[in-house]
């Protein structure tokens, strides 16, 4: 029976391989960095799967085919159906119009906003996408790799044999050797703890210099972000870009001044000039990458269309043979 070697365990190369177990393929997994950790951008994403946001910037296909991210994780790990809360501050009223054109999905929110997020005190006007959710990232990528263990799939932390047969590259950035039209795009984001303030949903600031939005991860713990720069180095945050961060949070509750900084996240984020994610069949590899920020909300999408490929010979509208 043919083993299919996926190389990388991020959020991409997981989610492949329980697509592909699921439809009874055998699998094995190489990654020299290991288990899930700190090591790679699945690790600091902010895990909301929310594709009538994401419209706003994004092309067609996000919108339809992040729809179906939802279900799909909700049947991997444990999500949060609370919907996604869009204010803006009064000043920024244009920036909150604009969004509602640019997006679907929503309704508008006026009082409402104090009883969806009471500790939102200045807040009078916003838009509610009731049907998004979110996930925790990082439990999203354990809970994979421990269903993937129990199901017989072995995980070698060296990088993978030379030209493998039926291997499927899902290493991000590092697959730029071979896709040269990958580039990287920075990220950086904030863990923050500040038991002062009680949300309960992803809230998304616009701002016209730093359109923030800030996730929930349950005691008191927020992950803020993040940044989207045109660069790749993913050495250090800039100090404009936490204290752009830091005075968005303020901006939403005054007692986001007093939180305590857990942790400071930078890395690459992989995206062809599009900004989509592609399918590409090269040789005997077939290469599956360029979420870019939509990962943990195009990677099931990008899954299915990988195993349809793989093993019925099918092609996803993601799949891309004749560009490398």
């Amino acid at each position: 029976m043919t083993i299919w070697s996926v190389i990388g365990a991020g959020v991409a190369g997981l989610a492949v391989a329980t697509e592909l177990v699921e439809r009874g393929a055998r699998v094995q997994i190489f990654d020299p960095s290991g288990p899930p950790g700190p090591h790679g951008c699945s690790w600091w994403a902010g895990g909301m799967l929310a594709p009538w946001c994401e419209y706003e910037n994004a092309e067609e296909p996000v919108l339809r085919l992040g729809q179906q991210a939802i279900d799909w994780w909700a049947s991997k790990t444990t999500i949060q159906r609370r919907g996604t809360l869009v204010v803006a501050a009064r000043r920024d009223m244009p920036d909150l119009r604009r969004f509602a054109r640019q997006t679907e999905g929503f309704r508008e929110a006026g009082p409402e906003i104090a009883d969806l997020e009471p500790d939102l005190i200045s807040f009078n006007k916003g838009l509610f996408f009731d049907a998004e959710a979110h996930l925790d990232p990082r439990k999203a990528l354990h809970d994979l790799h421990r269903n993937l263990l129990a199901k017989g799939v072995v995980f070698h932390q060296k990088p993978a044999p030379t030209r493998p047969e039926n291997a499927i590259d899902c290493r991000g950035l590092h697959a730029r050797d071979t896709l040269h039209d990958l580039r990287g795009v920075k990220g950086e984001m904030l863990v923050i703890r500040c038991p002062d303030v009680t949300l309960t949903r992803p809230v998304r600031l616009l701002h016209p210099r730093m359109p923030l939005y800030i996730v929930p991860r349950g005691d008191g713990i927020y992950m803020l972000g993040a940044t989207m720069i045109e660069a790749e180095d993913s050495g250090r945050i800039t100090a404009r870009s936490m204290l752009e961060l830091l005075s968005a949070a303020y901006a939403l509750n005054p007692a986001f001044g007093e939180a305590e900084v857990l942790e400071i996240g930078v890395d690459l984020r992989p995206a062809f000039p599009d900004n989509l994610p592609r399918i590409r069949r090269l040789g005997h590899t077939i290469y599956a990458n360029g979420l870019y920020r939509h990962g943990y909300l195009l990677a099931p999408a990008l899954a299915k269309g990988v195993a349809d490929l793989a093993l019925h010979n099918t092609h996803s509208e993601m799949v891309d043979e004749d560009r490398a």
